[in-house]
């Protein structure tokens, strides 16, 4: 198997088990080549409550723990501006290690609770 397949693997047994709803939505990641992409999700509807991406220009930057970092800050903010303060962390079947761990932190530094 390819990595990427075993990380969709992991994944889909990760997402068997979590779940985002009104109350609590689901804060997944994504980590491509280049770039690091987070959004806040509510699954029973279907809707991105907040989104943050590198390749937005003021968050430029390639798929480092420092973009990571950022993007933590950034998400965190923009859902916190839209009154979702909890949220269930969905680590996309990436281990929950360097960009992933930065990622989180910041977020919860920011004022995210999960």
């Amino acid at each position: 198997m390819r990595k990427q397949n075993i990380r969709k693997v992991r994944h889909d047994r990760v997402r068997k088990k979590i779940s985002g709803t009104p109350e609590r939505p689901r804060l997944s990641v994504h980590f491509s080549g280049q770039h690091i992409t987070a959004q806040v999700i509510d699954d029973t509807t279907g809707r991105t409550l907040a989104a943050a991406n590198t390749t937005e220009k003021e968050l430029g930057g390639k798929a480092n723990v420092l973009s990571a970092e950022k993007i933590g800050k950034v998400i965190a903010e923009r859902a916190i501006a839209k009154n979702v303060k909890t949220v269930v962390f969905d680590r996309g079947g990436y281990k929950y290690h360097g960009k992933v761990k930065a990622l989180a932190d910041a977020a919860r530094e920011s004022g995210f609770d999960f």
